[in-house]
């Protein structure tokens, strides 16, 4: 996925380099070369490309958390404040000895 990014920025760094190493270029105009061909542009694509991913992390979490607070409930009653769900609210019956 990132094969592409690299090799732009590889040759966005061989242009910077021609651009300081030239006789009439200088290396501000290296400098802004590599970050307006290279460095700006490849941030962009990729964190445009990680969107999907992003949002799908988003959504996994909200449905983790929505789990989570659905299975501390029992029956509608929230838990105690030890943690656990609360008891039977009716005690069970006992024979008569």
């Amino acid at each position: 996925m990132y094969i592409v990014p690299l090799g732009w920025l590889y040759v966005a760094l061989m242009m910077a380099v021609a651009e300081a190493t030239s006789s009439t270029g200088t290396v501000l105009g290296a400098v802004i070369t590599f970050l307006f061909y290279g460095l700006l542009p490849v941030a962009l694509v990729v964190y445009l490309m990680g969107a999907p991913s992003r949002a799908r992390t988003i959504k996994a979490r909200e449905q983790a958390e929505a789990f989570a607070a659905h299975s501390t409930t029992t029956s509608g009653q929230a838990p105690d404040a030890g943690g656990k769900a609360p008891g039977d609210p009716v005690a069970p019956m006992r024979k008569e000895p």
